[in-house]
């Protein structure tokens, strides 16, 4: 039997100490890491949605003041990973994230549900910090040059807690990045963004700098807000900007609406010809 001197003892006390010192210093491996860990198989991961937020299958609704928003895509939510119980399963949003040769290839999201068993090409980050999860999936959006990047925008709006939408500006005005990805970004900056993002929607439909098909997303996603900030957008477009097809898509909208304000542009519009 091995005797341990009072000097051996003190030492591996010692050593103790670093190693536990050594590894609070190490800096956190961040998702982008983990996931660049992964070359081949399926990353899996799952983090906090926002409130009122749940799932099923190819549907996912936002449930709040007694009313729900209902988006469904089969590009965002084959159900293929997941199995639900319910008719809309509250949270966890997941994500999945298929590598192919150290390349992402394909990305998932969902809402609520349980795995699916995974097999050895699977890897499960398990959950993780829902603001570190938007930030990722807003890096990916940023990125990606193919169409991985504008699937990436729906889950990262889903995060609790996390204020995506200066980074979904930047998004959208960015040039470099793909269009589909751009008007993904305009599009949710429409759906969910507050008072700041309505202004900055406005300023994208007159850059013209910007292509018109983006600002075209522009002028929708102005459509989709409260009347009391969509509509007076909606008609300073129709009015002023220089670019004939935007004004046709802003009378377009406009006319959807059936608001009385609308109306009296359109017929304002339609006296002077």
């Amino acid at each position: 039997m091995r005797v341990m001197t009072c000097g051996s003892l003190a030492t591996a006390a010692v050593v103790a100490l670093a190693l536990a010192a050594a590894a609070q210093a190490a800096p956190a491996q961040s998702i982008a890491d983990r996931v660049a860990r992964v070359a081949n198989g399926s990353v899996r991961m799952s983090f906090t949605a926002k409130p009122g937020i749940c799932g099923n299958g190819n549907s996912i609704q936002h449930r709040r003041d007694g009313g729900r928003t209902n988006w469904s895509d089969n590009m965002w939510n084959n159900s293929r990973d997941l199995e639900w119980d319910s008719q809309c399963s509250y949270g966890p949003a997941r994500v999945v994230i298929d590598r192919n040769g150290g390349e992402t290839t394909a990305l998932r999201f969902y809402v609520g549900g349980r795995w699916r068993p995974g097999g050895a090409d699977v890897t499960d980050l398990g959950m993780v910090p829902a603001r570190e999860a938007a930030d990722y999936l807003v890096s990916v959006a940023e990125r990606d040059r193919g169409h991985i990047g504008s699937k990436a925008i729906f889950p990262a709006t889903m995060a609790d807690s996390a204020n995506v939408w200066p980074a979904l500006i930047r998004v959208a005005r960015n040039p470099d990045v793909p269009r589909g990805t751009r008007t993904q970004s305009v599009f949710w900056l429409g759906q969910a963004a507050g008072d700041v993002a309505a202004a900055e929607l406005s300023a994208i439909v007159v850059d013209g700098g910007v292509d018109r098909e983006v600002r075209e997303q522009a002028v929708f996603a102005l459509s989709q807000r409260p009347r009391d900030e969509g509509i007076p957008a909606l008609i300073r477009v129709a009015r002023t900007n220089k670019d004939p097809e935007i004004r046709k898509k802003a009378l377009f909208w406009l006319g959807q609406s059936g608001d009385p304000r609308a109306l009296d542009l359109i017929e304002e519009l339609l006296i002077r010809r």
